[in-house]
């Protein structure tokens, strides 16, 4: 049974604790600035707003918008299970779970608006709220859930930052409110917020095309390079050097990764060997399996006939 360290118990304690707080921050912002205006916003947040006006309007009761996000949540974790891997999934249950937990306790407190007669320092505000939230639980590699869960599937597949995806999703939710309302200024108020909560989300986590490569010196480079490869997902290639000082053979390990999974990675080495030497350096423009794909319009190379059977230069 393999020991688990101190640190790890600390460093996975912190991340649930900001996980939590940023969840919490989400549901205040929601619950006492956005909801009480009766604007619509994206995530599972949108369509428990959806599902409660429409059955209120059919059953004269509403479901509540805590429970309608739960179920539909835990429905996209199935689907996530083998694209994100396991750790991401049971911290999006966890996420679920306790978002829909504090909006089920913060919206009977805020039955009006934090600020009255004021919808657009509302919304404004409960969108930056929301989005410090989103970002804070990914930083920490936790979730919101709802479209975080397929935002972060997308982001591991595609170089499409997390906010961008979120804001393709919540167009169509936000939209969809004029149809139920039939008031226009409740949409455009509704994509205020899309707005502040994909840019801020985006400013927390630094999910861009950069990208960041590690450097590493390490005796232990063996042990490294398998920790990044089985559980951080990430390839290693191994050079061979000479410290010019001791004059030896030393291993050096290079790392390209995502600016998401940096914190990852560097926790991994130093959690190994807390004396390597790393050097950790942006990168702008990463191309091949696992970053961005290279796209670039060809001209097709035509050959004469003449030219084929002439010898080349260098012969």
């Amino acid at each position: 049974m393999k020991k688990i360290s101190p640190n790890t118990i600390w460093l996975n304690a912190k991340d649930y604790f900001f996980i939590t707080f940023g969840i919490a921050l989400y549901a205040f912002g929601f619950s006492a600035f956005i909801y009480p205006e009766e604007v619509m916003m994206g995530g599972m947040a949108g369509v428990g707003q959806l599902v409660y006006y429409i059955s209120k309007r059919i059953f004269g009761t509403g479901v509540p918008v805590a429970v309608t996000m739960y179920v539909v949540n835990i429905i996209l974790l199935a689907f996530a299970w083998r694209t994100v891997g396991r750790t991401f999934v049971f911290r999006s249950v966890f996420g679920a779970s306790v978002i829909s937990f504090f909006i089920a306790i913060f919206q009977p407190l805020f039955p009006e608006p934090l600020i009255q007669q004021q919808t657009f320092m509302n919304v404004i505000i409960g969108g930056i709220l929301c989005g410090v939230g989103i970002g804070m639980a990914f930083v920490h590699n936790g979730s919101t859930a709802g479209t975080d869960i397929i935002a972060a599937m997308v982001s591991k597949k595609t170089n499409v930052s997390v906010g961008r995806t979120m804001q393709y999703c919540d167009f169509c939710i936000i939209g969809s409110s004029f149809l139920l309302f039939g008031n226009f200024d409740k949409v455009v108020f509704g994509f205020i917020v899309l707005f502040f909560v994909s840019f801020v989300t985006d400013q927390m986590i630094n999910t861009n095309r950069q990208a960041i490569q590690f450097t590493i010196f390490s005796r232990r480079w063996e042990e490294i390079a398998t920790a990044i490869n089985n559980d951080a997902h990430r390839g290693c290639t191994i050079l061979t050097g000479m410290g010019w000082y001791s004059k030896q053979e030393v291993k050096v390990l290079l790392v390209m990764c995502r600016k998401i999974e940096s914190v990852t990675i560097f926790r991994i080495i130093k959690s190994i060997d807390k004396d390597a030497f790393i050097t950790q350096a942006n990168v702008n423009g990463v191309y091949g399996q696992g970053f961005d794909e290279l796209k670039l319009k060809m001209k097709p190379i035509h050959h004469s006939n003449n030219a084929e059977h002439q010898p080349h230069s260098g012969n």
